[in-house]
């Protein structure tokens, strides 16, 4: 009882904030002066749509729908297909794209002959078309697996799932596919991309400070260790906080599907509502993270917030003249 309640404050607090920090998000970014590389900016642009998406169809269509308004035209079976093909495509992509920006800045940080040709603005958007075509793609599938709940006046309402969902061999195969996909394997190329990127970053700091200690003009600065910096604590502050989030609907998945613990007890469904509003509440995180790494952000997003002000009062000093 008390975590539908909660839910039920919960996200719509979400839509309201997540909402306009993510259109915020993709105004400032858009605009290409943050001083991030061309392709760092694709795939946070691209983050945070995919971000925006999710909060749109998952928290205001979905959640929020079902709790306030249980009777309305996404009720609709073919609506009601669509959208859950939608949620899995939308929820599919921010998380790849999490994972595609990691192995961005793990490119950019460990391989320095394959950064010109791989860390390009054309590379970054060949690279997140395809990703989110195929996740897409991916996604259809669930079109396929929704019975109506009732036929009222020849309009089928409801989405439940098939029963041959759960005994087909292929379609039990797919569900299987579809976990794996999102998300174990991005929570595991994340970390292991995160752990190849420490490694790296540990034995070139310990060559580097061999070297610099060898030099004998007592000049200690690291230019080069400092430009990577602010890539290093973007990429790990992004993908641990994706890390975080995703944690326990990790967990569910191996305590339910791989270990085979299938009883479904409080327990399970509270770990399911918790995982998942952990996992909703990853959309607005990248910004915020945003603020707090990039001063630039910071200046933009002031710039962007305060500009309709500026042209408000603008507006009204040449009125104030001209009445003159």
């Amino acid at each position: 009882m008390f975590l539908r309640i909660f839910k039920k404050i919960f996200y719509p607090t979400l839509a309201v904030v997540g909402v306009p920090v993510n259109l915020l998000a993709i105004l400032v970014l858009s605009r290409n002066k943050c001083g991030l590389s061309i392709c760092t900016t694709h795939y946070l642009l691209a983050m945070a749509t995919a971000d925006l998406l999710v909060i749109i169809i998952v928290v205001i269509l979905t959640t929020i729908n079902e709790y306030y308004f249980p009777i309305s035209f996404l009720y609709i079976t073919p609506v009601c297909s669509i959208k859950s093909v939608m949620m899995g495509a939308a929820t599919d992509c921010s998380v790849w794209f999490t994972v595609t920006f990691s192995f961005d800045r793990f490119v950019a940080i460990r391989c320095q002959k394959l950064k010109t040709k791989y860390c390009t603005g054309k590379t970054a958007t060949v690279i997140l078309a395809l990703t989110g075509i195929l996740l897409i793609l991916k996604n259809i599938p669930f079109y396929f697996t929704k019975d109506p709940i009732f036929v009222f006046r020849n309009v089928p309402w409801g989405c439940q799932t098939k029963l041959s969902t759960f005994t087909d061999p292929i379609w039990v195969g797919f569900q299987w596919f579809d976990k794996v996909v999102t998300p174990l394997l991005p929570f595991g190329l994340i970390l292991l991309i995160n752990a190849l990127t420490v490694r790296h970053i540990l034995i070139t700091s310990r060559v580097r400070k061999g070297l610099m200690a060898q030099r004998k003009n007592g000049n200690n600065s690291d230019p080069e260790m400092e430009s990577r910096r602010k890539s290093i604590i973007l990429l790990f502050t992004i993908s641990g906080t994706f890390i975080l989030l995703w944690s326990l609907n990790v967990v569910k998945f191996i305590y339910v599907k791989v270990i085979g613990l299938l009883s479904i007890t409080d327990s399970v469904y509270i770990l399911q509502d918790v995982g998942g509003t952990m996992l909703n509440l990853n959309c607005c995180t990248n910004t915020l993270i945003y603020v707090v790494t990039l001063s630039k952000f910071r200046e933009q997003m002031n710039l962007v917030l305060t500009y309709p002000l500026k042209a408000i009062v603008q507006r009204l000093s040449k009125m104030g003249k001209f009445s003159r």
